[in-house]
């Protein structure tokens, strides 16, 4: 595990400010993991940051056991996509 790769977590990353955000994050070079409660506007953000291994997790960010999964997600190895919902 590379313990030197910089991850942002960027929540609202589907649209507006988040999305500005990780938009900018990603101009400096860090690792994005995206969270939403959409995933096409994630993955349309990710194509947008040039980022195509960008962690796109679809999460409500006012239920605590999807943010957890969230933080699993960000900490496991590295997927395409990930999804706390079931």
């Amino acid at each position: 595990m590379n313990t030197d790769r910089r991850v942002a977590v960027v929540t609202g990353a589907g649209s507006g400010i988040g999305r500005a955000v990780a938009l900018a994050l990603a101009s400096a070079g860090w690792s994005l993991a995206l969270a939403g409660r959409r995933a096409e506007p994630l993955a349309e953000t990710a194509a947008a940051a040039g980022s195509p291994d960008a962690l796109c997790v679809t999460t409500d960010v006012t239920d605590e056991d999807e943010v957890d999964a969230l933080f699993t997600a960000v900490r496991a190895p590295r997927t395409r996509s990930a999804s706390p919902r079931t």
